[in-house]
């Protein structure tokens, strides 16, 4: 797997010292509060273990599918809950934790949709934003990296259900991609 990858653009260091400061900061903030973590997955699992272990203060997890790609590569626009939440969510403070946030569509409804469901509150964390990408604005509150416009994979991110056990976030080769 590693032969595919172009570069490294994220480290295990890296990514393990930036969990550990949004964890310091998420349980500053909701300290005294029930805090609710949805994962968003199958992306999202690997960065919410590391958070959660990293988070001082009680908390419960849930998590969700949510499909916008047509095709591997790129989002169709179109959103699909493949795995809806087991909790209720009225009146708790919920934090989606996600692992990239490019086009901006996955979230934004996700967002939308547990505040329709009257959650007390509804928080965004995600590791990794691609904000060229955006096509809708969404407000993070917790933020890893900005990176650039480049198809990365490792740290639960995929290409074609691969790569996700990469202990980094690299760069895809774009000859395996783009096959």
């Amino acid at each position: 797997m590693k032969k595919d990858i172009e570069e490294v653009l994220l480290t295990k260091q890296q990514l393990a010292q930036k969990t550990k400061e949004l964890g310091a900061e998420i349980s500053k903030d909701y300290e005294g509060k029930n805090l609710l973590l949805i994962s968003l997955l199958k992306g999202g699992v690997v960065f919410t273990a590391d958070l959660m272990r990293e988070i001082t203060i009680p908390l419960d997890i849930d998590f969700m599918a949510v499909s916008s790609y047509g095709d591997l590569s790129s989002s169709s626009g179109i959103i699909k809950i493949v795995k809806d939440l087991n909790e209720d969510v009225r009146d708790k403070n919920l934090l989606i934790v996600e692992d990239i946030i490019d086009s901006g569509l996955t979230l934004k409804f996700v967002k939308n949709l547990l505040e329709e469901r009257g959650a007390k509150s509804v928080k965004i964390c995600t590791i990794l934003d691609k904000p060229d990408r955006r096509k809708v604005e969404v407000d993070i509150d917790y933020l890893g990296f900005k990176i650039k416009d480049v198809f990365v994979v490792g740290y639960g991110l995929d290409y074609a259900n691969r790569y996700r056990n990469l202990p980094f976030v690299g760069i895809l080769k774009e000859s395996v991609y783009k096959m």
